[in-house]
């Protein structure tokens, strides 16, 4: 494939010079390139078979967990409910970005189509941001749980977790529309070459030759509307349990009552550390290496839908249980 003479118009990147742009202008691209992870193109066949790995094992382990409550009626709580709609958010947040990557890595398929690529960011920024309003739904699960626990079956009926969960759905699906909106709007000029694995929204609009100032605040606005106040609420939810929990009479029911949260807290380091450096490392422009930008970048895409069901399968006493009793039935 004939590449054409580029300069990328990114912040973390040197800023194009008039010659270079002259050589490049084009009208708006059909299609976009995806680079990968660019200087480690070489590398590209053998760090696909980690992400492959932990592909598979999201697929496993989050239709495990949505299986394990479906026949388990032990499980049919809110804070299963819950589970389950992070195991479907988990799915969809990997399935939408590492059939890319992996045709990209394997079978070096690096363009893909405009709208395409506008979708793909959409489906990867409203995922993202459904998933965070699930965690803030389990925070709240944890706090009737513990600071309310003879009310917590009537407070968290079947129905308002429905309609929790359907809030958390239109609130992605809403904030995000503009992303794709308005990055059909801007004119790409200069280059169609995007320097990254897939597409997201700040990766697309920086390459943009017009104003993209619009798109970039309101980027800021769902990042303080999205994860900015959603981790607000888990502090304050956090904070009203620590409360609750030191207010006990012994240590050992001090820690047993926390010991129920430990999975949330785990999963909530787990996907807003890498999705916050993500976030501020695009829009500031941190001074590392674009390599490692890009690499820790795709980490929470793959690691916390990895990692969720793991890290509730072993500390969840309930689901272990039923896991154990579904391989000694196999087993035998």
């Amino acid at each position: 494939m004939q590449y054409t003479r580029f300069c990328l118009r990114v912040e973390h990147l040197p800023p194009c010079s008039m010659a270079d742009s002259n050589t490049s202008q084009f009208t708006n691209p059909s299609t976009f390139i995806l680079l990968g992870i660019p200087g480690l193109e070489w590398a590209h066949v053998w760090i696909a078979i980690p992400f492959c790995t932990m592909y598979v094992i999201t697929i496993l382990g989050n239709f495990t967990i949505l299986f394990i409550v479906k026949t388990e009626p032990s499980l049919h709580e809110p804070m299963y409910y819950f589970l389950c709609m992070l195991a479907v958010t988990d799915l969809v947040l990997s399935t939408s970005t590492l059939p890319t990557i992996l045709s990209n890595f394997w079978f070096n398929s690096k363009e893909i189509d405009f709208s395409a690529c506008l979708a793909q960011l959409y489906f990867v920024h409203s995922v993202a941001l459904i998933e965070s309003g699930i965690l803030v739904a389990m925070a709240l699960d944890r706090y009737v749980a513990i600071c309310h626990p003879l009310r917590h079956s009537t407070i968290l009926d079947n129905a308002l977790v429905a309609k929790i969960g359907l809030a958390m759905v239109l609130r992605g699906a809403i904030l995000i529309l503009p992303f794709p909106i308005l990055a059909r709007q801007w004119l790409y000029c200069r280059t169609n070459i995007i320097p990254y694995t897939h597409c997201e929204h700040m990766d697309v609009v920086n390459l943009a030759c017009t104003d993209i100032h619009v798109s970039r605040n309101y980027g800021l606005f769902v990042l303080l509307c999205g994860d900015t106040l959603d981790m607000f609420l888990i502090a304050v939810s956090y904070i009203l349990i620590l409360r609750a929990v030191y207010k006990l009479p012994t240590k050992d029911a001090r820690l047993k009552t926390f010991g129920t949260c430990t999975s949330h807290v785990c999963v909530i380091l787990a996907f807003y550390t890498p999705s916050l450096f993500g976030s501020l490392t695009t829009r500031f422009g941190l001074n590392i290496p674009l390599h490692v930008y890009v690499l820790f970048a795709n980490i929470y895409l793959l690691v916390p839908p990895m990692i969720n069901p793991i890290i509730y399968g072993v500390r969840t006493r309930q689901i272990r249980d039923r896991l154990l009793r579904l391989v000694t039935l196999k087993g035998t």
